[in-house]
């Protein structure tokens, strides 16, 4: 027993030691000690295996005698494993910051540096922009109008983008922009989401394009020119970057502008011949000036020594001679201005590229740090704002909705998908706020910019057909009447654009995080380039002091024992304990993919794509911590934080466990799955009642329902399309009262005190009124409330021959 109670004390020991990475001569020190111990109470076998332990973490440990011998011999391995990075993946790591996505690497997050930008809202100039001009525009959008009858924005609205600048929210003050906040502009495109026509019309031009690429690397000639004319709509911009045969893969550019002379306005001048097919451009029907991304040659060396310069942007005036563009594709859903751009011999001067010749060959890095940026902005903030809409149309009309006598809100298989859009649409708004506030305080984030592209997409998917099953009837038929289903299948190019999801999924999140947020592997990189192998031994030894910290972690939470210090209150710190256990867990996890896959990593999509999965959820469950800790609750918010912790937690653990399902080294994922799951699977799907709590608190008038929908548009058009959330707060707004005659004119009707055949709502209201069991203020009330719900019930017809568009190719069927 005495044998046993020093062993068990030991490995405490090392294991607290472990947990706080103080490195090999604790770790003796602690050995020695009990092996001391275990010679004095004759343990002697125990003492030997301590005093072999220790000597062995002297030896492979201590500096001063791992260098002589072993630090030589994994350097040389390590040069042989080791993942080649190509010049492009080194541009794209270069790119943007590290910032959370790193603490969670180290499987030890400082929740202080998450706490520290606490997130201060809008500005009452942005927020006004947002009362204001964003509801008048999304006030004069009506799907049906924008996707079939037009296929374009009303004409007024085009002319109110322009003349309010929302083409120039990035723009500063000094060049005529709004110079918004990044906060702001995704609170604009929260508040227009709810059309994707709109919203992407808007948004686009405030992330990848011109305006941007302009403000961070063109000559102050280019921006006094043109952002001025980009922020009021003189000049409408698209950028060209993708192609018949580069999609995802923007370096596989086949389009290329050759450095020769040429004429320019009467003179022989130093330009480029461009040749280019460019395809699915978003403005590029209606463009004024086209950014262009090519690659750029000099065969005859006209400027210098180099021949392949590479990846160039340049801007280019629409009536330049040679090219082609206003033809248009048509986006599947959304009709938003979208086309192809093509260009034979086009000649344009050396000054037309962006920031001047000096920025030939700097199209890669100017694009990728662009994109670190705006793709954490438009599409996620799109995608939140979309969810919320469907939020309030699903809940509002669940509830007005009546089958077998109830309110369909009120049955099981209709909560849960409500349930889940709440979650989601929580989820959403937290992640994309407390990013953009991150952006807002000096961050470039990368790697969250695509986990939020493709985590807040495909929510936005989820929710949307959540939104759809739950309207049944109502929203699979199209026209002026359907809020929703022309969005549901426009969702699709959210998915695809700016990164395809699963590229992104399998390739970029994990991929990219791993080299470039981890906290050691770009030193060992960088050491192994130089060959400098004290810089390697440093980092590759702080390295394995991390791995075994982490798995000391990661196996003491799991057990529950050893709660990571967490600044949160108690209705979320167990919630944070488990993001920080979880994060000990990738990070192990992480380190023993790359360790045992080497460069073939790169290759095994789908065991990226599950750390991937990981590291995504346990940033938005960060997230969601950050945004309650910082904002004021509201009645019914408790449990929706709570719902959504709970499911981010789920998936991480079933990532965890499928990762260590797949991995191929068996005997490392079982050892793996011993530390990190020793218990098990903790974490179930939120409980039924947490889910008919949530679904009812979105489905009627409630502090919740009011907060998640703040973000879009919910108030009435005087001079606009009607608006449909506006429309269900009304009704339940009034629901209480309506419900309780429901009830009353369906009680008398099953006792027999109304007519038998008084089957339509309408005809039992007035059959209760006749009874006498409703007042003439309950009649009239109903009356008012019926019509009102009968309308939002209503679907769409059209003539016979309406959906053809050459009429004399219809069939009349039943023609006499």
């Amino acid at each position: 027993m005495t044998t046993l109670i020093i062993l068990l004390l030991a490995i405490a020991g090392l294991l607290i030691v472990l947990r706080r990475e103080a490195g090999a001569m604790p770790a003796i020190g602690v050995m020695a000690g009990f092996g001391v111990v275990s010679m004095f109470f004759g343990s002697g076998w125990l003492a030997l295996v301590l005093f072999i332990g220790a000597a062995l973490t002297a030896i492979c440990g201590l500096p001063g005698m791992r260098r002589s011998w072993l630090t030589p011999r994994v350097f040389d391995m390590f040069k042989k494993v080791a993942p080649k990075v190509s010049d492009t993946e080194r541009v794209a790591l270069d790119a943007g910051t590290v910032g959370w996505d790193g603490e969670i690497f180290t499987g030890r997050p400082d929740w202080h540096k998450l706490l520290v930008n606490r997130n201060n809202g809008l500005t009452d100039e942005e927020q006004a922009f947002i009362d204001n001009q964003c509801t008048w525009a999304i006030s004069q959008c009506n799907s049906w109008d924008v996707a079939v009858e037009r296929a374009d924005l009303p004409p007024q609205v085009w002319e109110f983008l322009k003349k309010e600048k929302f083409f120039g929210m990035i723009i500063p003050k000094e060049y005529g922009g709004l110079g918004f906040s990044a906060k702001a502009q995704s609170a604009v495109l929260q508040r227009l989401a709810s059309n994707e026509t709109l919203m992407v019309s808007v948004g686009v031009p405030n992330s990848l394009g011109p305006g941007e690429l302009l403000l961070k690397y063109g000559t102050d000639e280019q921006k006094n020119h043109y952002l001025p004319r980009l922020a009021d709509g003189r000049d409408i911009p698209c950028f060209g970057l993708t192609g018949p045969r580069a999609g995802s893969d923007a370096t596989s550019l086949p389009d290329t502008g050759i450095v020769c002379k040429g004429e320019f306005e009467g003179k022989e001048v130093l330009g480029l011949r461009l040749n280019f097919e460019k395809r699915w451009i978003t403005l590029a029907p209606i463009a004024t000036v086209v950014g262009l991304a090519f690659r750029m040659f000099d065969p005859d060396n006209l400027l210098g020594e180099e021949k392949d310069l590479g990846i160039t942007c340049a801007l280019i005036p629409r009536d330049t001679k040679g090219m082609e563009i206003g033809r248009r594709h048509c986006p599947i859903g959304s009709p938003f201005m979208n086309g192809p751009i093509k260009g034979k011999d086009v000649f344009i001067p050396l000054d037309y590229i962006i920031g001047g010749p000096e920025m030939a060959g700097e199209g890669w890095r100017m694009l990728v740090e662009c994109l670190s940026v705006g793709r954490c902005i438009t599409l996620p903030s799109g995608a939140a704002g979309a969810a919320a809409s469907a939020l309030g149309t699903a809940g509002g009309f669940t509830r007005v909705r009546r089958q077998f006598n109830t309110p369909v809100a009120e049955m099981e298989g209709v909560q849960g998908p409500l349930a889940r859009i709440a979650g989601l649409t929580y989820i959403a708004q937290s992640s994309v706020y407390q990013t953009a506030n991150m952006v807002d305080n000096g961050e470039k984030p990368a790697v969250p910019s695509a986990i939020l592209k493709y985590q807040l997409t495909e929510m936005q998917r989820t929710a949307l057909t959540d939104a759809m099953d739950v309207h049944g009837g109502k929203t699979v038929t199209l026209g002026p009447r359907n809020y929703l289903g022309i969005g549901y299948s426009g969702s699709a190019v959210s998915i695809t654009v700016e990164g395809a999801n699963i590229m992104t999924r399998s390739l970029m999140i994990f991929g990219q995080g791993a080299i470039r947020c981890h906290p050691y592997v770009l030193e060992e990189l960088a050491a192994k380039d130089k060959d400098d192998i004290d810089a390697f031994d440093t980092a590759f030894f702080n390295h394995a002091g991390l791995i075994f910290g982490n798995a000391a972690r990661a196996f003491t939470q799991a057990l529950g024992i050893g709660h990571a210090d967490v600044p949160f209150d108690a209705v979320t710190r167990r919630y944070a304990q488990a993001v920080a256990r979880f994060s000990a867990a990738f990070g192990l996890c992480s380190d023993a993919a790359m360790t045992t896959l080497g460069s073939q990593l790169k290759m095994r999509e789908l065991i990226s794509a599950r750390l991937g999965d990981m590291l995504a959820n346990l940033y938005m469950a960060s997230m969601v911590l950050k945004n309650w800790n910082e904002t004021q609750p509201v009645e019914g918010e408790k449990v929706l934080v709570q719902y959504s912790l709970q499911y981010l937690l789920h998936r991480i653990e079933h990532a965890l466990d499928e990762l260590l399902h797949n991995l191929p080294n068996r005997p490392v994922a079982w050892a793996l799955r011993a530390i990190t799951m020793p218990l098990g699977r903790k974490w179930d799907m939120p409980h039924d009642d947490v889910t008919r709590g949530i679904a009812r608190a979105i489905s009627t008038s409630t502090p919740l329902r009011e907060k998640l929908l703040r973000p879009v548009w919910t108030t009435h058009a005087e001079d606009g399309v009607a608006n449909p959330v506006a429309q269900y707060n009304d009704l339940l707004v009034d629901y209480e009262r309506a419900e309780k005659l429901y009830r009353a004119a369906g009680k008398a009707f099953a006792k027999g005190d109304l007519p038998m055949d008084v089957l339509h709502p309408e005809d039992r209201f007035e059959a209760a009124y006749k009874a006498g069991i409703f007042s003439d203020e309950d009649i009239e009330f109903m009356r008012e409330y019926e019509a009102k719900v009968l309308e939002m019930l209503t679907v769409d017809d059209f003539p016979f021959d309406a959906f053809a568009q050459q009429k004399e190719t219809v069939i009349q069927h039943n023609a006499a």
